[in-house]
């Protein structure tokens, strides 16, 4: 029976007898359908099967016995109607008018849509019976292939006058936004239509610009670019991976290459075709400018310096660079004048993660970078922050570079490395972050505009005075900067006002600390007329000014300045130190005396061997060694401040003491150590025990000396504490590598670890060594440890402050340092003199009563003639005081 027979009868069935035949007729017909060469008999053919014989197969057979069977075909044979109009339409010479061709553009796109989604979701739609359709699918895709290229091509050759219609501007529209819809279902089915659809819908929407700019959907365009770009990076990434896994010298030769070269290339692609974008349309993209901001973030952090991302051989890491990176830069030259840019980057409110904290920080590097090459708007608009209430809030660059550097904790720890800066046409090798940022900001600060120099100042004000010291380094380096490249006067402007800052800070505190390191610099900086002016200033033979020159080091000064400054510093001290004794030494006295101390301290530090103010300090020091009771430091935090500066000048003196005040030295220290005390000033006492070894104690004081030496050798050496214990062993190698007396290292290691210990340290031996994954990790744990205690400090600083303002309107003022009226007297009473004066007492005798008859089991030492004398003078004033005050009965 003939195909046109079969169809004559067919069509007369009943509909019983259509379902007792479609077993038997119904493959025929698909047959038929197949081999038909005309449209309308597949047309025909097709409306037969749906109408007649669809209705009589259970829900079970439809997929096997019709749909697999039929329904590509009939795709295909759509695309291929589709594609014979649009091959007419190119046919004629002249470009045609999209009006005359208007339902065609539409039609086809919307079968090319769901015929790409038929192909991506093939594998869902036919599971284990793919491989039957898999040639009908395979040529359904190269037509659809074909039929987007003929369309593209014919919509190339049409174009539109600044005069066109609303209709043909709608028609484009629908056009770029279908192909934007096809993008998202094409990504991952073929790489080169994937680009060129993306090429096709860039050239219409800037061809077109002043007609449709006001009407594309750029947010959807630029985000489905950031994402495509994204995607592409994320396969490089794993891709160069697997590379890497078989060896730097198989890079080549791996399978996996070409195909991380292809993808790379669409990598570069996405990334050109995404600035090329935004300089064409960057007036309509606000809305988008905080997702540009997080793809440059989430791209910089997969690279090196960043800690997450992935070492890979340099082959792969260079085309990476190229492909990605290099268009970064270019990305952020076409932002960095958008406000919305400025603002997402500079939202002070932002929480950006841990991962993302380095790139933020050399985003704002390198928006400094580029302002050389933008007008003077983009600098203010970066660099002023906001000014009004109305304004959407953002921090001055400056302010947020100090701020990021401080949250990239982790990365300044490791460290993390970053390459250098061109020197004499030579790249200079890597650098830590700190000396990345600096040289930036340093490059960008020569080249500011003066009036942006008060949010500069501000900025770096602010960075000093928080609690990270190492960025308040890197402040204090930029500010050093501007006062040794600017004027001197503006050099002494700022060393003027550090000072008074300074002077202002009120006992101990990180501020304090932070600003007598910008002082110590910044005086070095100055002309010696200025540094004689700041002498005049804060002069130092008044008490309120110790605390500026208690910070200063002397050898900075020139030496007229110098000279007044020791001479001022040492007859202050010498004046304090005697009116305090002659006032009974009361401890409420005490703090007065350790400024005093701590100024001398800075004089100690800076004087030679031969200067005259050297004898000055050591009668100082003796006088008040003598006085230094040993029962009390436990009890007195203002005693521990005085032992831990007598301490710290003892040990840049010691060569000039006599063995008598050694060895009240080491009782004090002695009774210190016995007992839980800070660990400054174990630190200091370790200090002053290395420093021991540079002298030779005479016979006649060695046993008293030496074996408390090696006692508290022993016992520092023994301290659980890491920090003490890795100071003693410094402390113990520096005294055994100078000393004369070499009985003291034997005796101080009692015991077999304490010995091993010293052995190690002195090899240089290792025991234990993190790897580096278990480095990196224990640093990530102690960031947020290390961030809750600047936060504590800020806290407890805001609080203090409030109490301080709130307190400004009483009638006594704080800065005298007196008590309030109602609080407790801070002296002691008369009971707890009479105590702590004989407690002294029976302190220094005990102690000359050890050096007169020695160790038990030492062989006690004759003293000398003329201590018979003072004893006796001694016993005089004891029987004076005792008939003079009788005690009550």
């Amino acid at each position: 029976m003939s195909q046109t027979t079969l169809l004559e009868e067919v069509v007369q069935w009943s509909k019983d007898t259509c379902r007792l035949e479609v077993k038997s007729v119904l493959p025929k017909l698909i047959s038929m359908h197949y081999k038909t060469e005309s449209w309308e008999e597949h047309i025909h053919v097709l409306k037969i099967i749906t109408d007649m014989f669809l209705p009589h197969l259970s829900l079970s057979e439809l997929e096997d016995e019709c749909f697999s069977k039929v329904l590509p075909k009939v795709m295909v044979q759509v695309l291929e109607v589709l594609s014979g109009c649009v091959r007419h339409v190119c046919s004629f010479e002249e470009a045609p008018a999209l009006d005359s061709i208007r339902s065609l553009p539409s039609c086809i796109l919307k079968v090319l849509r769901n015929t790409f989604q038929h192909c991506k979701e093939s594998g869902e739609v036919y599971c284990g019976r793919l491989s039957l359709v898999g040639d009908l699918l395979q040529g359904l895709f190269k037509e659809a292939y074909s039929l987007q290229k003929g369309l593209m091509g014919l919509m190339d050759r049409i174009s539109l006058e600044n005069t066109a219609s609303e209709d043909d501007v709608s028609d484009i529209i629908t056009v770029i936004h279908s192909l934007l819809d096809i993008c998202s279902v094409i990504s991952n089915l073929d790489i080169a239509l994937h680009a060129n659809t993306w090429k096709f819908i860039i050239k219409q929407c800037v061809k077109y610009g002043s007609l449709v700019e006001e009407r594309l959907r750029h947010g959807d365009i630029t985000s489905c670019l950031c994402d495509d770009l994204l995607a592409s990076f994320h396969s490089c990434l794993e891709l160069a991976e697997q590379i890497s896994q078989a060896g730097p010298q198989q890079v080549a030769h791996s399978p996996e290459y070409k195909l991380f070269q292809k993808t790379t290339k669409m990598c570069r692609f996405f990334a050109n075709t995404l600035v090329h974008y935004i300089k064409e349309f960057k007036a309509f993209l606000s809305k988008s400018c905080r997702r540009f901001h997080q793809l440059y973030l989430q791209i910089v952090s997969k690279f090196p310096p960043s800690l997450c991302s992935t070492v890979l051989p340099s082959p792969l890491s260079d085309e990476l660079n190229g492909a990605v990176l290099v268009p970064m830069d270019a990305l952020l030259s076409q932002l960095l004048p958008l406000r919305p840019f400025a603002e997402s980057v500079l939202n002070p409110s932002q929480h950006l993660s841990p991962e993302t904290e380095l790139p933020h920080c050399l985003l704002l590097v390198s928006v400094m970078g580029q302002f050389p090459s933008h007008p003077e708007e983009a600098l203010q608009l970066w660099c002023d922050g906001s000014h009004f209430p109305e304004d959407t809030p953002r921090l001055p660059l400056f302010r947020a570079l100090f701020q990021s550097f401080r949250r990239c904790c982790t990365e300044r720890r490791v460290p993390v490395l970053l390459p250098g800066v061109m020197l004499k046409g030579q790249a200079q090798g890597n650098v830590t972050l700190h000396h990345h940022v600096c040289v930036m900001l340093c490059a960008r600060v020569a080249s500011l505009p003066p009036e942006h120099f008060p949010l500069l100042e501000r900025s770096l004000l602010e960075a000093v005075l928080q609690p990270d010291t190492q960025t308040a380094l890197l402040a204090t380096d930029v500010w050093c900067f501007i006062a040794r490249y600017g004027t001197a006067e503006l050099c002494l402007h700022h060393g003027l006002l550090t000072a008074q800052l300074v002077k202002s800070c009120g006992g101990e505190s990180y501020q304090l600390s932070h600003l007598s390191l910008l002082l110590r610099r910044m005086v070095f900086l100055m002309t010696p007329e200025h540094q004689m002016e700041l002498v005049e200033r804060f002069p130092p033979s008044q008490d309120d000014n110790l605390p500026v020159w208690c910070h200063i080091l002397l050898r900075a000064l020139s030496h007229d300045a110098r000279q007044r400054v020791e001479a001022d510093i040492i007859t202050l001290t010498n004046t304090t130190v005697t009116n305090w004794q002659k006032a009974g030494c009361k401890l409420g006295q005490l703090d007065k005396v350790n400024i005093a101390l701590l100024s001398l301290l800075m004089v100690v530090r800076g004087v030679s061997p031969e200067a005259e103010c050297e004898s000055s300090a050591l009668t100082i020091i003796s006088q008040l060694w003598v006085a230094m009771c040993p029962s009390q430091v436990q009890i007195h935090p203002s005693i521990q401040c005085t032992l831990k500066l007598l301490l710290s000048m003892s040990a840049i003196l010691v060569k000039s003491f006599d063995p008598q005040v050694i060895c009240q030295a080491l009782v004090c220290v002695g009774a210190m150590v016995s007992e839980k005390c800070p660990d400054d000033l174990l630190l200091a006492a370790l200090d002053f025990l290395a420093s021991l070894g540079k002298v030779f104690i005479p016979h006649d004081s060695q046993s008293q000396v030496l074996p408390r030496l090696s006692d508290l050798f022993g016992a520092l050496l023994a301290e659980r504490s890491w920090l003490i214990n890795q100071h003693a062993l410094e402390a113990f190698a520096h005294f055994a590598e100078v000393t004369n007396h070499e009985e003291v290292i034997s005796q101080s290691l009692s015991s077999e670890d304490t010995k091993n210990k010293v052995v190690n340290f002195l090899s240089k031996t290792i025991n234990a060594q993190e790897t580096v994954e278990t480095r990196l990790e224990r640093l990530r744990l102690e960031t947020p440890v290390l961030e809750r205690h600047n936060s504590i400090l800020e806290t407890n600083e805001e609080t203090a402050a409030e109490v301080s303002v709130a307190s400004t309107g009483d009638d006594q003022s704080t800065t005298d340092r007196e008590p309030c009226p109602k609080r407790a007297r801070q002296e002691t009473s008369v009971e707890e003199e009479y105590s702590r004066y004989l407690q002294t007492a029976e302190s220094a005798l005990r102690a000359l009563q050890t050096l007169v008859e020695g160790r038990a089991t030492d062989t006690p030492v004759p003293p000398p003639h003329w201590v018979t004398s003072r004893l006796q003078e001694l016993q005089t004033l004891i029987t004076h005081i005792s008939t003079a005050n009788p005690p009550n009965r």
